[in-house]
């Protein structure tokens, strides 16, 4: 077997050597400084979102005194987002060095998942996805309510539709929102037409997607709330085949986190207090509160005017009654396997003494 330096000089050989070893010890030094300034640039970037994460991203560790903004979850329409519109909350925490972060969903399940990541501090959602979000392990608390506002909500078909009542939906495509507040509506009409929920084909759709579907004729049904209910039926004629009246509350509810509910009760109390002053302006209003929300969600003044005089206005204590309500809520739907586990109720809700 011959040797591949065989007949090289031994100069040449150490030259060569020589040579390699000072590449190696460049290449290492230059891969030593590129990951240097890597780790320095990592650790730079994490410093300074610690620091932003102390001021407007609070975490259930950090210390509620550091935090000098609180975020509010919101969806299009509500007392929350006439809240935001007129900017009261706002100049009131301003004046204490505290800002408010608006924060946009389009329903209450997306929302109060963003509260179980740590995202916002309050919200507001309709009956059911804050039972969904408790049996995901979601650090909240109801904290207030609004009066029930059962017919805030309905079951659509086409204006051409052959389905006539609840009854005709057997084995036909409805969209809604897995997890909110007309996935009940749609369940407790279906029970009171005697269809089980397991003869109809759920088609889960955000609001935007199922209005889409709706108008396109992929699905023979809509089960949606206010405004988008009022917005599709002036729009497309569509027909109400149900509303929640005399089948369901349709409340929404005012939620925290377990962490700004005990740690920072003089701010969540001031949302509460905004809010209700809010209300009480809005309830005569309707006309105005239109005008004022139009622009933001790019919906037309008649159309929300309407929504508004159906409204029902005023922030209530969670009571007893509120409980026991939403436990039923729950149970239904455990009993339905559409919720994993069974709850109660009351470990979440700041009941009113």
């Amino acid at each position: 077997m011959s040797t591949p330096l065989r007949g090289v000089p031994l100069a040449a050989i150490r030259r060569f050597w020589d040579k390699l070893k000072q590449r190696s010890i460049k290449t290492f030094a230059l891969l030593f400084a590129i990951s240097l300034s890597l780790s320095l640039a990592v650790s730079a970037c994490s410093s300074s979102n610690q620091g932003n994460s102390t001021a407007t991203a609070p975490t259930g560790n950090a210390s509620p005194q550091q935090s000098s903004v609180v975020r509010i979850g919101y969806q299009k329409y509500g007392t929350v987002n006439i809240l935001k519109a007129k900017k009261n909350l706002d100049e009131r925490l301003k004046a204490e060095g505290v800002s408010v972060q608006w924060l946009l969903f389009p329903a209450g399940p997306q929302l109060l998942e963003a509260m179980n990541a740590g995202s916002i501090d309050f919200g507001h959602t309709g009956e059911a996805p804050p039972i969904f979000a408790q049996a995901a392990g979601a650090p909240l608390v109801y904290a207030a309510n609004e009066p029930p506002n059962p017919k805030g909500e309905a079951i659509l078909v086409p204006k051409d539709s052959q389905i006539k009542d609840v009854a005709g939906l057997k084995g036909k495509t409805v969209a809604f929102n897995k997890g909110s507040n007309v996935h009940y509506l749609l369940v407790e009409a279906l029970k009171e037409a005697g269809v089980p929920y397991s003869d109809i084909k759920p088609a889960f759709l955000p609001p935007a997607d199922a209005r889409a579907a709706f108008e396109q004729g992929k699905v023979d049904a809509w089960a949606i709330w206010d405004p988008f209910y009022t917005a599709a039926k002036r729009a497309t004629g569509a027909r109400i085949l149900k509303d929640g009246e005399g089948l369901v509350a349709n409340r929404e509810f005012y939620l925290a986190t377990k962490t700004f509910a005990e740690q920072q009760p003089d701010r969540l109390k001031a949302i509460l207090e905004e809010i209700q002053e809010v209300d009480d302006w809005a309830a005569s209003q309707p006309t105005e509160v239109a005008k004022l929300l139009s622009p933001e969600l790019g919906i037309d003044v008649p159309t929300l005017e309407e929504v508004a005089k159906r409204r029902s206005y005023g922030v209530q204590p969670i009571t007893a009654e509120v409980v026991a309500y939403q436990q039923k809520v729950a149970d239904t739907f455990y009993e339905l396997k559409v919720l994993p586990k069974q709850l109660k109720i009351s470990e979440v809700a700041q009941v009113s003494k």
